[in-house]
């Protein structure tokens, strides 16, 4: 009898902490669409979302939400208390477009218009912000609705320029950290998600320690010896020394880093060099990215490249210099953090939907959160059931499944209150 009266109370005790919500999820699919088809039609690029800023303030003020703006330029942060105190809990989507031009032929497809580098560019949310504004607006107006069930506080993080801020500016997840969006009041742990083209809807994908990737960027810069393209012996060509680099880099990856214990990757993404036909050029610039997703072997091959970038050069008399950007850290989700909660997206998206995957060599700088606190960060479908051939992220014919966003709002609502009513 005892042993049953055990089982019983974890029974309850198990219950008591997921809310009976169900009402308030199914009022809210409908506003979070609206939300999402707006933010998509109006985007804006990294440190420029003015509109989509007072927009998400318009919002979260009209819920009664204790609100700051210009939170690293153009930021939003609510505040959400309840009846009771305890833990603060933060969660965070990202607000930003890239300079894509929408092919999609939608009723609310993005015709916006604007500069990047000094071109003439559109701008689309080509890699789903829209969702994640929607969905962190739809658990906003649920919690704010439900503060006596709440035991703490919430955070709510609008970041932008998740992309990366305009060359010369400071921006995203590093200058909120700055700037204090972890304190006052101090947050104990952080959840984020991604809306994924490539993974059902329906389907939630997760991962202990890293789950994306840090990147960083570096700069060559080859200095040969200029003639004319009929005499290459009279100069020193920094084009084939280039090349001859770019192929150099790749055997850091083939032969000296340890695959088998994380991925790695070096791509050289831009050359520029020359202006004729006929003329070999005294100088060369490239840029590219290095992706790792451990700092063990992110030094090794920094080091390397240092190395041998110059030393090859050399060997063709030319000279080279290289600089790596410090860049944006693993997105590191806390062992103990998803071991607490994976129950609840068990709970939520039911257990066969909940998927354990590997790495990701793409990055996110909701690590630069991540690396103060315990964070938790996972994958939410967007991709319609039985597609097989699903466009990619920051592409003209990125598209998801919009019935894919309530789960996010049920997700995240979730996660909030048994992390803090735990």
């Amino acid at each position: 009898m005892k042993k049953i009266t055990v089982i019983f109370a974890l029974f309850l005790g198990f219950s008591s902490k997921a809310q009976d919500l169900s009402t308030e999820f199914k009022n809210i699919e409908k506003k979070v669409i609206e939300w999402r088809r707006h933010f998509h039609q109006n985007p804006e690029l990294s440190n420029r979302e003015f509109k989509t800023g007072k927009k998400i303030a318009e919002i979260l003020t009209s819920f009664g939400i204790e609100i700051e703006e210009n939170v690293a330029k153009t930021g939003v942060v609510g505040l959400i208390k309840g009846t009771k105190k305890g833990k603060v809990v933060g969660l965070r989507a990202d607000i930003d477009g890239l300079p894509v031009v929408e092919r999609n032929d939608l009723p609310f497809k993005s015709v916006e218009k604007t500069k990047f580098l000094g071109k003439d560019v559109g701008v689309m949310h080509a890699c789903g912000h829209d969702t994640h504004i929607a969905i962190l607006l739809g658990v906003a107006e649920i919690l704010s609705k439900n503060r006596d069930k709440i035991n703490g506080t919430v955070k709510l993080i609008f970041q932008p320029a998740e992309e990366g801020a305009p060359e010369g500016e400071e921006g995203g997840a590093e200058l909120m950290v700055k700037e204090g969006v972890l304190k006052n009041p101090d947050v104990d742990a952080i959840f984020g998600l991604h809306i994924n083209s490539g993974t059902p809807v329906g389907q939630i994908k997760y991962r202990k320690g890293g789950i994306m990737a840090a990147a960083q960027t570096f700069t060559i810069k080859v200095k040969g010896k200029q003639s004319h393209g009929s005499r290459p012996w009279k100069g020193i060509d920094p084009i084939l020394v280039s090349a001859k680099i770019i192929d150099g880099l790749q055997t850091i990856i083939s032969r000296e880093a340890e695959l088998t214990k994380e991925g790695a990757v070096i791509t050289v993404g831009k050359i520029d060099a020359g202006v004729r036909s006929n003329i070999i050029p005294e100088s060369a610039t490239m840029i590219g990215t290095i992706r790792t997703l451990d700092y063990d072997m992110q030094k090794l091959i920094n080091d390397r490249m240092k190395e041998m970038v110059p030393a090859i050069a050399k060997a063709y008399k030319a000279e080279a210099t290289i600089e790596i950007a410090k860049g944006v850290p693993i997105t590191f989700n806390n062992h103990d953090l998803v071991s607490q909660m994976l129950p609840t997206l068990q709970r939520v998206a039911g257990k066969e939907n909940v998927k354990n995957v590997n790495a990701v060599t793409g990055a996110e700088d909701f690590s630069f959160y991540a690396k103060e606190i315990p964070g938790f960060f996972f994958f939410l479908g967007g991709m319609t059931p039985g597609n097989t051939n699903p466009y990619p992220h920051h592409t003209p014919d990125f598209q998801i499944d919009e019935s894919g966003l309530l789960l996010g709002v049920k997700t995240m609502t979730n996660l909030v209150f048994d992390y803090l009513n735990e």
